[in-house]
Parts: structure tokens; sequence; C-alpha cells
């Protein structure tokens, strides 16, 4: 069977399963429609891993492409390149553990939900697959503007609740304004170029040569994909979503949502705007690292200072943002094929941590580590997952974070030679308020916490998310974790993985190749590429930011917190207002930010 010929039904296969859940799903058994959801998307995972694993034959430069109805250059296109088709398959394969998660987490949802949830979340893993299998930027829109809608509905889930209502409001509103800034500069591209493709536009570009025009939509079509991305100043309203949506939804956001805006970044700079008609290499490297460098700090500072276990978790994924943007922003295969592999151990061991949250929010109805302390004694099974979470998180050899961590600060150290100790800062940081919380929870380490040790407010009790607080943890609450951070460390000591990953990145930033794949049928030369492997370097800084994680968090629990760093990072805490017209008027200062690094000779 033609390859190609999949690459539709990886789009369209979750859609019917979503269609056939909302026809059916109320006169249907909860126990039928959670199998029906499960089926589909193994099905789409099916594909998406075929198309993955028969990318490259008969030759190592080929990769599918299919122009749906048979019109060429008019038509939709979707391209099965490795880097897309391993993304795609990804989100298939999360959102199928996010599912099995789901069935024993809300025993006994309301009756005019059953059914809902799984059909949200197909339509969801449909416009992600979509996002990365897409070859037109406009129909990179539609999927990205699916994906906000759904996330809007998934976030707000609970509507008979106020928080959630607001979370998911702020969601919406700042996710819109960016989908807005995308297609106008979608809009100014076409009326320049009369092309929506990307590789048609990117011809284009290079005939006609840059001007302002040029800049004007690369800033506003990065804008909106920025925001999805979470990338600081446009990040605020991910820790809201987070805190109030459901935690098979958090698994989602943190594990693949936000990774697929840094993808569009990379996707739409190396087919649209890297030739000599679109932006400077050394302009794009200096917003990119500008961007990634603020959001890496910002979110590992805000990480640390968190008691609500969500938010930090949230907090923790702007960090690491930052990181895949430093990775993006070398733009080299190597800088690509490391962030990928990062992006690939980061998804399981955040969805992990997600998960163990999630049975301590509904066995306990709170997820403040302050009220939390010593509780969990009880779950040595969840403690030791989250313990593991922690250390992956922070770049433990082997797992594949660590693996890509060590990649891709070795790919941004030829480009600034600080940039390693940064990976390794942001890492010990985030995986050390990770484990700080976890000797809290599950092994009462240290002295009790005192409301004058700073943090937020004590989120209080909350409602637990099954409907009623568990007793006994279903098997699959604790299987799903377990497996995600399994397979996160087998993806970091497979030599074949990283090889893949490897050839993946060289392919991405191939842009002739890739052009003549899509346009001319023609196969793209397989250009060399040196694929991640462990270094003795890469291992050394990876252990020592594990043992730094380590050693913050066994200082944070037996020390007090000093107020005067509690004051010190109070004007940072005051702009998470929950305001949206704080956060609208952060997304304009952050394109106008964007304008200005990437405008060429500003330095």
């Amino acid at each position: 069977m033609d390859t190609a010929r999949l690459l539709p039904l990886v789009v369209a296969v979750p859609l019917l399963g979503a269609a056939v859940l909302v026809a059916t799903g109320r006169r249907l058994p909860r126990l039928v429609s959670d199998i029906v959801g499960c089926a589909f998307a193994a099905a789409t995972a099916a594909l998406a891993l075929l198309v993955l694993f028969r990318a490259g034959h008969p030759g190592p430069g080929t990769y599918p492409v299919e122009w749906v109805g048979g019109w060429r250059r008019v038509g939709i296109v979707l391209v099965g390149d490795p880097l897309g088709a391993g993304l795609a398959a990804l989100v298939s394969l999360l959102v199928v553990t996010v599912l099995v998660y789901s069935w024993r987490y809300f025993e006994e949802p309301p009756r005019r939900h059953t059914g809902s949830f799984p059909a949200l979340i197909l339509v969801f893993q449909a416009g992600m697959c979509g996002f990365a299998l897409t070859g037109d930027l406009f129909n990179a829109f539609v999927f990205f503007e699916l994906m906000g809608v759904v996330a809007y509905a998934l976030t707000g889930f609970r509507v008979e609740e106020p928080k959630p209502l607001q979370g998911a409001l702020a969601f919406g509103v700042v996710n819109s304004l960016g989908g807005y800034a995308t297609l106008l500069g979608i809009t100014l591209l076409y009326a320049r170029t009369g092309e929506l493709g990307f590789a048609q536009i990117g011809r284009r570009l290079d005939a006609d040569g840059p001007d302002g025009l040029v800049l004007a939509a690369f800033v506003l079509v990065t804008t909106g994909l920025l925001v999805k991305a979470a990338a600081v100043p446009f990040h605020f309203w991910l820790p809201d979503a987070h805190a109030v949506a459901p935690t098979p939804v958090c698994m989602l956001l943190s594990g693949v949502m936000v990774e697929l805006g840094v993808y569009g970044v990379a996707r739409v700079y190396w087919t649209v705007f890297s030739g000599p008609g679109g932006l400077s290499h050394p302009d794009v490297t200096r917003a990119l690292l500008v961007l990634g460098v603020l959001t890496t700090l910002l979110g590992a500072a805000m990480c640390w200072r968190q008691r609500h276990l969500k938010r930090l978790l949230a907090f923790s994924t702007v960090a690491h943002t930052g990181l895949f943007l430093i990775g993006v922003a070398v733009l080299t295969p190597e800088g690509i094929s490391g962030t990928a592999l990062y992006v690939l151990g980061h998804a399981g061991v955040k969805a992990a941590l997600f998960a163990c949250v999630g049975v301590l929010l509904d066995r306990y109805a709170t997820v403040d580590e302050h009220e939390l302390f010593a509780r969990a004694r009880e779950l040595p099974e969840v403690g030791v997952l989250f313990a593991v979470g922690g250390l992956a998180l922070s770049g433990l050899p082997p797992f594949a974070s660590g693996l890509g961590k060590a990649a891709a600060e070795e790919a941004a150290g030829h480009t600034a030679g600080w940039l390693p100790a940064l990976y390794v800062l942001v890492s010990a940081v985030t995986g050390g308020a990770v484990l700080r919380a976890g000797l809290r929870i599950f092994a009462g380490v240290g002295r009790r916490p005192g409301k004058e040790e700073g943090g937020p407010e004590t989120t209080g009790e909350e409602e637990p998310e099954t409907g009623g607080r568990l007793g006994r943890i279903p098997v699959p609450l604790l299987a799903v974790p377990a497996a995600l951070l399994a397979a996160s460390l087998a993806l970091g000591v497979i030599p074949a993985v990283a090889s893949a990953v490897g050839r993946a990145g060289a392919l991405f930033t191939d842009t002739g190749g890739y052009r003549r794949t899509v346009l001319d049928g023609h196969a793209a030369a397989a250009p060399a590429h040196l694929p991640p492997h462990w270094q003795l370097t890469g291992i050394l800084l990876g252990l020592l930011s594990a043992a730094l994680a380590i050693a913050l968090a066994t200082l944070a629990v037996r020390r007090p917190v000093h107020t005067g760093a509690a004051a010190l990072f109070a004007p940072v805490r005051r702009l998470q207002s929950g305001h949206i017209g704080d956060y609208v008027a952060w997304l304009v200062a952050g394109a106008a930010l964007l304008t200005v690094l990437t405008v060429p000779g500003i330095r």
C-alpha cells in the first residue's frame, strides 16, 4: 500500500471516532464508550507509526507526500517527513495513554458527559496530528485553531464550577488572539506570493527578495505559534489553564500541545523564511535565543516558588519550552534533532508526573505541597514514580530526556559557550522542585512547612476530579505513569531511536530537499548527519544536573525559606494576575519585542 495514502487517515480516523461517540455516546454504557475511544486512538497511532516506519523507503531521502483529492499545488497537502510523522505518532500514543488513564479516573461522570470526553480528546488528536503533518500554512492555521477550540472546551470541562470557566476563558482569549495574529501574517504572505503552501511560499519569496512585509509576516505568524508554545511573555495562560483543567487534559497540554508551538516555529522558518527571500540566520537566532533564555529563566524561577503542584509542573513546562526554543535557535540539524529527542523524552516524563498529581488530588482533595506534608506515606508506589519523574526531568542519564538535553546543550554550546550551563541550571531547578515536593509529600522529610515559608497562598480543599475521593488506587492510574517513564528510559538507550531522530533532524533542515520532494516529486538526497549519542561530557553534565536537583531539594526541605526571597519574587508573581487584559497587553508587548529582535542590523 502506498504510504502517502495513509496520511489523510491519520487525521480522518480520530474525527470519525469522535463522530461515532457523539452520535452514540449517551446511549452506550460507559465502558463501551471508553473502549470505542481507545480503539480509534490506537488505530490512529498504528497508522502514524506505519507512516513513520515506512518513511525513507525505498530510499533514505524519501518520505510520503499526499495531495488530498489529487489537486496538486492547489489542494490540501500532507507531508510525512520523519519529524512530522514522529510527532504525530507521539501525539497519538500519548492520547491512547490518556484515554486509558481516564477509564478509572472519571469513575462516574454525569450522564451528559458520557462519551463527550473521549470524543473531545479524539478531535484534539486529529487537530494535533494534522498540524504536525500539514504542508500548507493556511491548513496549519485551521488545525491550530481546532486544537485551541477543543483545548478550551477540555480546560473548562467541569463547566458547573467557576474556576475552570475562568481558566478556560483566559486560555481561549489569549490563544484566539494568537490565532488572529497568525491569520493576519498568512494574509500578508498570500498577498505577496499568491501561495499558501510552505514550499510554494518559500520559493516565491526567494525569487522576490526580503522586505518589511516579509518581516511583518514572520513576526505575526511566529507570535501566534509562540502563544501556543507558552513562551515568555506569551505564557500567562498556561499556569492558569493547568491549575483548573482535568489532570488527563494537563497530560496532553504539557506533554505535546505546547511542544507543537515550538515545532511550528521551526517548521515555518525552515520551509518558508530560511532562504534568501526570508530572514537571515543571525537575526532569527538572536530573536529565538533571547526569548528562549527569558522563558527558561522565568519558568524555572516561578516553578521553584510554587506550592500548587499543577502550577509547579506548568511552570516547569514553560522553563523547558525555553530550552526547546534555544535548541531551535541554533538553526543546525544537531540542534533540531537534539531538541526533538528532548521533546520525546519530556512528553512521557511530564505526562507521568501529572498522572501522579492526579492521584494525589483525588485521594486528598488538594494539590498543595504544604497541606500534603507526609500525608501520602501510604502511597509508596506513587512516591517512587514521582521521584523517578523528577530525576528524569533533571536530565538524569540514560532517560531520553537526558540524552536529548545532552545533545541540545552540546549544539547550543557551539553558538554560546555559556548555554550548556543554563541547561544544567534550569534542569536542576525544575527537577529539584519536583523532588522537593516528593520528599515532603511522600516521605515527610524535614520540618513541616509553615505559612511564613513563602510561595502562593494555600489552595485550600479542591473537589476531586473523579467525583469522589479515591480509596484503593485503580491499576490504570499507576500503570500509565509507570509505562510512560519506562518508555522514556527505553528511548534513551535504544541506538536506533537516536539514529532515526538524527536523520529526521537533517531532513527537516534541508529546505531545498523539502521543496523538491513536495513540489517536484523528487527524492531529497539524504543529508549527512550526526545522530544524538551519549558522550562523556553529556553524561557528566546530566549527572551534575541530577545531583544539583537532589541537593536543592534536600536543602529546601531542611531549611526555612527566607522572607527576603519571597519578596524578591513578589513582583514577578504579581505579573501572573489572572486578568485577561494584562495577558493581552503582554501579548502585544511580546510581538513588539519579537519585531525589534528580528529587524536586521539591530543588536
